[in-house]
């Protein structure tokens, strides 16, 4: 398993992630990985955020989703919606 990381996903933005939403799959494109401070947690890692860009419906409930990218594999993330950005609706995410 990937130990997930800002830099993980730092290069990974502009790539898409598919969403299982238990009833269909969501595509949503990563948009921006950023570091939230410098202080390391137990196991090394510095907090971060990921922002998500998903089609405006439906607009999927803050909860833990099962995401599947390429590379990456599959990966349990909790999203929260934060509101439409043009015609797209926006998601984050954060690891503390």
């Amino acid at each position: 398993m990937v130990t997930l990381t800002v830099e993980v996903f730092a290069g990974r933005v502009g790539e898409t992630f598919q969403i299982d939403t238990g009833g269909g799959t969501v595509v949503m494109s990563l948009i921006e990985s950023t570091r939230l401070g410098e202080a390391l947690q137990p196991e090394g890692r510095a907090p971060f955020s990921l922002e998500f860009l998903g089609p405006l419906e439906p607009v999927l409930p803050q909860r833990t989703y099962r995401f599947e990218h390429d590379q990456l594999g599959e990966l349990e993330i909790f999203i929260v919606p934060l509101g439409p950005r043009d015609d797209r609706m926006r998601y984050e995410a954060v690891f503390a």
